[in-house]
């Protein structure tokens, strides 16, 4: 008798710690994915990639809107977005490849200045799987003001600023407007 209830005892004894031990069973909400909840750092070269591939798909495709309407001056309605220019702009300035606490460029303050510098549509002509549309297109050039900070930490730690720097960027944006009524080739 005295075995059964010491073999009870110890069995309740250990399943209380064992749900003590186990935290806030109850309380918790939500479902635990277990070792796939740990986070997984990525690397910034692949993050880029990435983010490089869905810019290139998103801008390489050229819009096609309504038929600009007759007597009605022909303006291009978007200016190039600010990461475009920004784009193009580290293109000019590679600032990858910093090491830190030894060499950092730093691009600070930056003020983006957009000016059209030509808008233009071309006659209509026909495009395949597209059809006859006008080609509008439109030239911006892009003047970037910035502040340059270099610093340099090694042999001896300086930092040059730069305050009055500027680059200047031009952009094409094109894009199509569907021609309407269109005389056929024939002249029938």
């Amino acid at each position: 008798m005295l075995k059964t209830s010491l073999q009870g005892l110890f069995l309740t004894t250990m399943a209380v710690l064992m749900f003590a031990a186990s935290g806030c069973t109850f309380c918790s909400s939500g479902v635990s994915l277990g070792i796939l909840s740990v986070p997984i750092p990525v690397s910034p070269y692949f993050q880029d990639k990435k983010e490089d591939e869905a810019l290139a798909e998103r801008y390489s495709k050229m819009k096609i809107l309504d038929p600009i309407p007759e007597g009605r001056p022909h303006v291009a309605e978007d200016a190039p977005s600010d990461d475009q220019i920004m784009r193009k702009f580290h293109e000019v300035h590679n600032v990858r490849g910093n090491w830190p606490a030894l060499y950092e460029v730093q691009h600070n303050d930056i003020i983006i200045v957009k000016e059209k510098v030509q808008d233009i549509v071309d006659p209509v002509r026909v495009l395949p799987l597209v059809g006859p549309v006008q080609i509008h297109h439109s030239h911006w050039v892009c003047k970037v003001y910035y502040t340059e900070v270099i610093r340099n930490g090694w042999p001896i730690p300086h930092t040059i600023k730069n305050e009055e720097k500027m680059e200047v960027i031009k952009i094409d944006l094109d894009h199509a407007h569907r021609a309407g009524n269109v005389a056929p080739a024939d002249g029938g």
